[in-house]
């Protein structure tokens, strides 16, 4: 098996997080500072699935083709997880080094439901508090039209985040930052401010709320070694509040 320098895995490492949630945690710091810039964050909104035309089915073309290139970088994830070894000799795939895969489906279920509604209450509460506090903008969950397809789609990006978030940010930097020689505590310390930068957009609420999160999530895959329940879980918790928001129209989500 050949074993990657330190050197080159770090290079990887900026390389993953730049085409994706490295990226998306820059852009959210200017667009928090653009909007701190304009007025009180209070009057600020954060709308997380926006309509991209006014045309039903361009609109669904583009909303598929957002998810599915958003996966690209998990993909990226696996290949570079993926282990050289000489002919004849299997070793663990990459899909079970972080515990992605169908091994246990009950259990990662039953795990996912109970962490999703051990997070989603607080959650909640937290952004309410935001809200009055005037440290977190309104968010709109869901901005679709009411078309046919709106819903599978919501539940579509729901799983999006649930994969891309839950593979790159906790499976594969804690993965990473463990062969640069880390100790759990700071590895997980930086795997829950990156998930907390990503979300300063919708303000400092959300920001705490999800670095919070992060480092649950974070804690049990240290514990298991799986991201399946992880997946599951914030999965769920962006289905209810992007398909509630889409019909019944309360801000109830989480991003």
């Amino acid at each position: 098996m050949l074993v990657p320098s330190r050197r080159r895995l770090r290079i990887e490492v900026l390389i993953v997080l730049g085409l994706s949630l490295g990226q998306s945690a820059v852009y959210s710091v200017v667009q928090l500072l653009d909007k701190m810039s304009q007025a009180p964050l209070a009057q600020g909104t954060s709308t997380l699935n926006r309509s991209q035309s006014t045309r039903e089915y361009f609109d669904l073309t583009y909303q598929l083709l957002d998810i599915a290139f958003a996966l690209v970088p998990v993909l990226l994830v696996f290949y570079f997880l993926t282990e050289q070894r000489p002919a004849g000799h299997r070793g663990q795939s990459a899909f079970g080094k972080l515990g992605f895969d169908l091994s246990r489906p009950g259990k990662d279920l039953l795990q996912g439901v109970g962490l999703a509604a051990l997070i989603g209450i607080p959650s909640l509460a937290l952004y309410a508090l935001g809200r009055q506090l005037g440290i977190t903008t309104a968010i709109i969950p869901s901005a679709l039209d009411d078309y046919w397809w709106t819903v599978p789609v919501l539940i579509l990006s729901a799983i999006r985040h649930g994969i891309v978030e839950e593979v790159i940010v906790v499976g594969y930097l804690l993965n990473r930052l463990g062969k640069f020689g880390w100790s759990v505590p700071l590895a997980i310390f930086t795997s829950a401010v990156l998930r907390g930068s990503y979300h300063l957009y919708q303000g400092f609420g959300p920001f705490i709320g999800n670095a919070v999160m992060g480092a649950v999530f974070a804690w049990l895959y240290t514990r298991t070694r799986r991201v399946m329940p992880l997946v599951i879980a914030h999965a769920l918790l962006d289905i209810v509040a992007f398909v509630g928001f889409s019909l019944f129209g309360k801000a109830i989500g989480l991003g």
